[in-house]
């Protein structure tokens, strides 16, 4: 649950109801949480199968090398998997940073000023980039914690549990906030033919399910952890299945209780001042609003504290644990051999620098343009991949030890496939994301392909005449 709702719902509210134009965003919530259903069952059934380290790309190596282990296919497609981790676990980083600047800018609101902005092509793909001081205050995020992963910092448990209690804490003030100072009506106040099935409706609920599912994400967290799990066989789907339906609870509850203070036109309104203040910070705001200008200044300032700590803490977890994915894939062979070394103080420190950098360089770009390209990269380089890859192990090994089975098969795969090709495709500029996703996928094909040719350029040399 931490991993899951860490500072996605604090910075991305505004971005959804921004999609579909009004309340009815709540739909992507709920589609989103069905989506993350379907999709967490496959984690459920894999995670139990093969509890070992690395999730994915443990997964993805065994489905696709074939029963007997000797299919080249495995090992491409978990390098691919590795390839795009690079580019897809700093994207994830900056989201954080960058709503942690939003929160900075609520205080000190000059941070949000003087911004020097540049659009950028790259090919068919383009993007807005932004420098200003708030994106100074993002970048020294990121500085911030790899300088403290960098000191050989091996135990997080305080820090998970001050997280822990800074994000569950502001959930429960929120929540009481919204019951006591809100109007439930205005909460459900739709505008006109905010439901009618025209084409804006269907492309706007795909932006706004492709933002739910970047919140949602995280329940298959264990399976990377899933060979140090006691009794992962019942511990790692009662996990994901567990924590998906209490957070989808906690979301829908989150929205209803904001949107009984703010009006949702506040947040999906034109550039106006306090229209951007609100999709900056929409918890600080949702505060100032709620308890008046006595004290609502004061307790709008201490929320943008709370969720600047969980979105650092979220930041130093997620920087932890992705830097030993491409360690973990380099002892093994399977990636570059600079990624696996370690620093004297016992920690992939290559891996860390390389991962902090990229995030450094995804600061200067603006939150929905990071959260879509992460998602869609993820979606294409790892979620399909594995979806397909559980139906072929269920024909192609039958007899493979399965404790937990995926519930009314093949139904939830299956949906789960049609419900991310929907994100991919139904949204307004979709071919942007794509296009950036097929050249890390070329990319990633071109490292692999000239990788095997060296090593057996390499064997070939070195046999004896």
């Amino acid at each position: 649950m931490l991993d899951m709702i860490g500072v996605g719902p604090f910075i991305t509210l505004p971005l959804i109801l921004a999609a579909m134009g009004g309340p009815q965003a709540m739909l992507g919530w709920i589609l989103g949480a069905l989506l993350a259903l379907c999709d967490g069952l496959v984690w459920a059934e894999l995670g139990a199968a093969m509890p070992e380290a690395g999730g994915s790309y443990a997964f993805l190596r065994r489905i696709y090398s074939g029963p007997h282990g000797t299919n080249k296919l495995g090992s491409f497609v978990a390098f691919l998997f590795i390839f795009q981790l690079t580019f897809s676990a700093p994207l994830s980083v900056a989201s954080g940073c960058i709503g942690l600047s939003q929160y900075a800018a609520y205080i000190f609101p000059s941070l949000s000023g003087h911004a020097m902005q540049r659009v950028i092509h790259i090919g068919p793909y383009s993007a807005g980039i932004a420098a200003s001081p708030g994106t100074v205050v993002a970048i020294v995020a990121v500085l911030v914690a790899v300088a403290l992963l960098y000191r050989g910092l091996a135990s997080v448990r305080v820090l998970t549990v001050a997280m822990w209690c800074a994000v569950m804490g502001t959930i429960v003030w929120i929540l009481a906030t919204g019951a006591i100072h809100g109007h439930l009506r205005q909460a459900f106040t739709f505008p006109a033919g905010a439901f009618h099935l025209t084409p804006a409706f269907f492309t706007g609920l795909g932006s706004a399910m492709l933002i739910a599912t970047y919140d949602y994400w995280g329940y298959y967290n264990i399976t990377f952890l899933g060979g140090e799990v006691k009794d992962p066989a019942r511990t790692v789907p009662r996990a994901i299945l567990i924590s998906i339906a209490l957070v989808a609870g906690i979301y829908l509850l989150m929205n209803v209780a904001v949107l009984a203070v703010l009006p949702w036109q506040s947040l999906v309104g034109n550039a106006t001042t306090s229209s951007l203040q609100a999709r900056r910070a929409v918890v600080s705001l949702f505060m100032e609003t709620a308890y008046g200008p006595s004290i609502g200044p004061m307790l709008g300032k201490l929320a943008a504290v709370l969720v600047m700590g969980t979105a650092f803490a979220s930041v130093f977890s997620l920087l932890l644990g992705y830097s030993r994915i491409p360690y973990a894939a380099a002892r093994d062979g399977n990636f570059f051999r600079i990624f696996g070394r370690l620093h004297k103080g016992g920690f992939p420190h290559v891996s860390l620098l390389a991962l902090g950098a990229m995030a450094v360089v995804f600061c200067f770009f603006s939150l929905a343009d990071v959260i879509a390209a992460l998602v869609v990269l993820r979606i294409l380089v790892q979620f399909l991949m594995q979806h397909i890859g559980v139906i072929a192990l269920r024909k192609a090994q039958p007899e493979m030890r399965r404790p937990f089975r995926i519930w009314l098969y093949p139904a939830p795969p299956l949906l789960a496939i049609l419900g991310f090709v929907y994100i991919l495709v139904e949204r307004v500029n979709f071919a942007r994301e794509l296009a950036l996703a097929g050249v890390v996928i070329a990319a990633g094909a071109a490292v692999y392909g000239i990788r095997e040719w060296m090593r057996d350029s390499t064997t070939t040399d070195r046999r004896p005449a």
